[in-house]
């Protein structure tokens, strides 16, 4: 908890460092300033549970959403498997995130429910990594598996700096048919339409039920120029807190960040946990 608040971070990368491309190692290092993330890990690379227990635990982190990422083109393959360990340390601090990409998994339906079965509260798609269409009707047979058994799907909406990204894949309005054509799914938009579709992910979140956005490597103190075309106090109620970790100085920086824009106390506390609560099932937040 930070200052009485319970914190969930939404959107946390913990990979073993052999899995990844050079240029994922060069984020982490430019964006976490003086977060010291690398003491989570032992000298292999690999991340030592308890160590990044307690360093999200000094950083006041109650739940943290753990993703895998299988982007050969862009970061490399960190299979879910690889984050059991961290969950079986402290089930109640860590859950799991699927992940698919259609040029992998094949049939995708059957791969979401292998990942879900092994404990995971959402799905996320990362198209702008794997260089495919959320609107894929590939992909329709995995948002059905989500649909039916009550899970959110996580989408990278925005721009990505990684060599091998495709940018014009995280345009949230590839998402429009999609979210219409699965009312019953709740789809968050990672990064909240990051570089120039801030305006079309705010949009579709104000005028879809079923549409949320996380803040995931958004500095909290450029919202309001990001969002400036909004009521930022209204399309409050749609976002979730997210750090996009490691590369954040911290989420403690972030949270106090977010508490000095002026949001009700309501507000901010649903930001920070409440909306996450609505839409992950098992939280207990």
């Amino acid at each position: 908890m930070i200052d009485g608040r319970t914190v969930v971070d939404a959107h946390v990368h913990v990979p073993r460092l052999s899995t990844l491309k050079p240029a994922w190692l060069e984020w982490a290092e430019q964006f976490s300033g003086p977060h010291d993330w690398r003491s989570a890990y032992d000298e292999n690379g690999d991340p030592v549970p308890s160590r990044l227990d307690s360093l999200l635990e000094s950083e006041g982190v109650d739940r943290a959403l753990l993703f895998c990422e299988y982007s050969p083109r862009a970061t490399g393959i960190q299979p879910i498997e690889d984050n059991l360990p961290l969950v079986r340390h402290n089930p109640e601090r860590f859950r799991l995130v699927a992940n698919v990409n259609p040029y992998l998994h094949h049939p995708v339906a059957a791969e979401v429910e292998r990942q879900l079965d092994l404990g995971a509260v959402a799905l996320k798609i990362h198209p702008v990594h794997g260089a495919f269409s959320p609107a894929d009707k590939e992909l329709y047979a995995a948002y059905q598996v989500c649909a039916d058994r009550g899970v959110p799907v996580i989408l990278h909406s925005g721009t990505s700096s990684f060599p091998g990204a495709r940018a014009s894949m995280g345009n949230p309005e590839l998402l429009s048919d999609v979210v219409e054509d699965f009312p019953g799914v709740n789809f968050v938009f990672a990064h909240g339409g990051r570089g120039w579709w801030y305006d079309v992910a705010a949009f579709l979140a104000l005028a879809k039920e079923n549409v949320w956005l996380d803040l995931a490597g958004l500095p909290p103190k450029k919202l309001p120029d990001y969002y400036a075309r909004f009521d930022l106090r209204r399309l409050a109620g749609k976002l979730i807190f997210g750090t996009d970790w490691p590369g954040v100085p911290g989420a403690s920086r972030n949270v106090r960040a977010l508490t000095e824009l002026g949001l009700p106390d309501d507000v901010l506390t649903d930001v920070l946990s409440g909306n996450a609560g609505k839409l992950f099932p098992g939280l207990d937040v």
